[in-house]
């Protein structure tokens, strides 16, 4: 049986009798571990440490053994550009893309967008999803956290020159996935981002800031997916037409 992994917002080292912040000694209280369990820790920079868990009082602790340097990240870099859906449908994306080996997830407001996120509601909004990152990677063995941006337009997006090749999916798109990513192969050393927008599609306007930054457009299939679909799917293939 796998131990239960835990993330700790704090640097840990190994060979040493860790308290645990209060955070992550609730989630053991709620999951009912009971002293002398196995755990593992992972603070999100790489590698992960078993220990044993014990309680003193109300203080829950571990006595950590050896770092284990094990990594499960994809071979190269994936980054999900992703035009905020409706509802509760980023909470989905977000999981699962954790769980994909995505590395960076940049929420876009674009202008179709239902959902809009200002203020106090897009801080709340950013710290829930920074909780299910956690939540996804402590249960599917990440020890590197994904990174989510806050929500910016297109054209702030497409600025950043750490995207690698940058695919807009169109199922309309006269190029297919397998295809580019052949023809593309330079690109792809650097990384692959993809542009997935909302229910509703870009607006003109974003089309047009994508051409601008030269972005190829790729479809997927036959039929059309979802927002919450398309990007998963394409990194999922891409993953393993890559041999990542």
């Amino acid at each position: 049986m796998t131990a239960p992994r835990f993330y700790c917002p704090d640097p840990i080292s190994g060979n040493k009798t860790l308290v645990l912040p209060a955070s992550v000694a609730h989630h053991i209280r709620v999951r009912r571990l009971a002293a002398g369990c196995d755990i593992v820790l992972f603070d999100g920079q790489g590698g992960e440490i078993a220990g044993v868990l014990d309680f003193d009082g109300k203080t829950a602790q571990v006595r950590l053994g050896d770092r284990n340097p094990r990594e499960a990240e994809l071979t190269g870099a994936l980054t999900l550009i992703q035009g905020l859906p409706s509802g509760d449908k980023m909470d989905w994306i977000i999981e699962k893309a954790v769980e994909l080996g995505v590395q960076r997830l940049v929420p876009i407001a674009a202008q179709r967008s239902v959902l809009k996120l200002t203020g106090d509601r897009l801080a709340k909004r950013l710290l829930h999803w920074q909780g299910i990152v956690i939540s996804a990677s402590e249960q599917c063995g990440r020890n590197r956290l994904m990174q989510i941006l806050p929500p910016q337009n297109i054209e702030q997006a497409l600025t950043n020159k750490d995207l690698g090749l940058v695919l807009l999916c169109d199922p309309a798109a006269e190029n297919d996935l397998s295809a580019t990513l052949l023809k593309q192969q330079a690109a792809v050393h650097a990384g692959v981002s993809f542009l997935i927008g909302p229910e509703g599609g870009w607006s003109n306007e974003e089309i047009q800031s994508t051409r601008q930054s030269k972005v190829s457009s790729v479809r997927f299939g036959q039929r059309v997916l979802r927002s919450e679909t398309a990007g998963l799917a394409l990194a999922a293939a891409t993953t393993a037409l890559l041999g990542w």
